[in-house]
């Protein structure tokens, strides 16, 4: 039942956190434009790099590592000091190499400050622990009061382009807060630990071979932005970051299955239930596959009506974009389903490394031609194409460990169905008007037609997730 409880707590949030965008993008693109918009997405990728290399992959280490020994308190004490203590100094150093960063530049140095505070806001992030002994409720209940509360400051803080200071500033405070409110719920967990007695150091080599992986993958999320804002414009970069930025949030439907699957196989792993680690990563691959590929079609089928609707005509360079970056959802959903719920809880960090490393070096080879012939068109095509690497290897290392014919079981069918769904919903969207309430019909119709096409081919996903994963 800790399975299904968990999924239900991360679909009530991620549906939450898609709602807020939902409100606050259209109202930001028209108040912030697309050159505010810009400069929020340039300056923003850039303090990523700070808050990523003071992280040290803690996140997914401290997540593992949690999840090994939840069932010792002793083990669970020390290890979360040692790991929070450790992650503690490296972001320290992290923000004085900002520091030093931020007084060499001249542009946008008020923004870089305000975006500077996420960095600090990393040095409370203790969701990785809450996430190892797989207690999300406390997760998303904090995370929902700070959504709330940000979004409520956005409209009352943020009326015109020159209060982008202050949206930065309202984004930073609102990560800071919301970390610091988990501490609270740490004493039902751990007990006190005297600081002389914590090797807190040990920890850092395994983190830091978890960290490489990340480094890569942050490369190709953001690397894209601070590329086009240098090598063309900051109108480029805001128009990729809005299509980058509803493609997130249709993804985050499909990773939710990841950030609950991650500790449960850990936990099994670590118990030596290798049979039952695999039926998970069979039932869990199948899953994304079926909610991954209408999302990803749907939102193709509807971008050329929805983008100026929800983002003012000032943004129709994005419709090309999103058409392109939405296959991505379901490059990303393979992905995480065997790095994220199969590679990262059996131990094979070598081979989720290599994969995530090689994605960060085909987009940063071929964005650099893309770019320069087709802008941001090209770096939505390179995101596509890096995806695609980082799948192909992670297919390939695993061939020998899984039948790679279960992970693809059906998978033909829900394409077929993908399709019809695609073209039925497409035409609807060429010939009605541009109002919402034809929009919300197209969607309707797409979930209608998708769902039935399941059923004429005999598909029942549903039932094997029940028999397998909620026993």
């Amino acid at each position: 039942m800790r399975v299904v409880r968990n999924y239900l707590y991360n679909v009530f949030y991620q549906v939450f956190i898609l709602i807020i965008p939902l409100i606050t993008t259209p109202y930001l693109s028209r108040i912030l434009g697309p050159t505010g918009i810009g400069i929020n997405s340039y300056t923003n990728s850039i303090i990523q790099y700070f808050i990523l290399f003071g992280s040290v992959g803690v996140n997914l280490y401290g997540n593992r590592q949690i999840a090994y020994v939840r069932q010792d308190r002793i083990k669970l004490t020390r290890t979360f000091y040692e790991i929070y203590f450790m992650r503690l100094v490296t972001i320290i150093i992290a923000y004085m190499c900002f520091i030093v960063f931020v007084s060499l530049v001249g542009k946008f140095r008020f923004y870089y400050f305000a975006q500077s505070i996420s960095i600090i806001a990393a040095a409370f992030d203790i969701s990785w622990f809450f996430m190892g002994i797989e207690n999300f409720a406390v997760t998303v209940l904090r995370n929902f009061i700070i959504k709330l509360i940000t979004l409520i400051s956005i409209f009352v803080f943020v009326k015109d382009s020159s209060d982008l200071f202050v949206y930065i500033l309202i984004l930073s405070l609102s990560l800071l807060i919301g970390n610091m409110t988990l501490f609270p719920s740490l004493r039902k967990y751990v007990d006190k630990l005297p600081i002389n007695e914590l090797k807190i150091w040990h920890h850092f080599i395994p983190s830091a071979i978890l960290f490489l992986p990340q480094i890569a993958t942050q490369i190709y999320l953001v690397v894209n932005k601070t590329m086009l804002g240098a090598m063309t414009s900051i109108q480029a970069a805001g128009f990729f970051d809005q299509s980058d930025k509803i493609i997130k949030m249709v993804l985050a439907i499909v990773t939710a299955t990841g950030t609950i699957m991650l500790p449960h196989v850990a936990n099994a792993f670590s118990r030596g239930k290798i049979e039952k680690t695999k039926q998970y990563i069979y039932v869990s691959f199948e899953f994304v596959t079926a909610i991954s590929i209408p999302l990803a079609f749907g939102l193709a089928a509807v971008s050329n009506k929805f983008v100026p609707m929800f983002f003012s005509s000032r943004f129709v360079a994005v419709v090309p974009l999103m058409m392109i970056e939405s296959l991505v959802i379901i490059l990303i959903a393979w992905s995480n389903a065997l790095g994220t719920q199969y590679l990262l809880p059996t131990q094979q960090v070598k081979s989720y490394s290599t994969s995530v490393i090689i994605g960060a070096v085909v987009n940063i080879i071929i964005n650099i031609p893309l770019i320069i012939f087709w802008g941001a068109i090209g770096t939505a095509i390179a995101t596509v194409l890096s995806e695609l690497s980082v799948t192909i290897y992670q297919l390939i290392a695993v061939k020998n460990q899984l039948v790679l014919r279960k992970l693809f079981i059906n998978t033909d069918k829900y394409f077929s169905s993908g399709v019809v769904m695609f073209f039925i919903v497409f035409c609807m969207d060429i010939f009605l008007p541009a109002q919402w309430k034809w929009l919300a019909l197209e969607i309707l119709v797409g979930c209608m037609v998708y769902i039935l096409m399941l059923l004429l081919l005999r598909v029942h996903v549903v039932d094997k997730m029940k028999n397998v994963l909620f026993k």
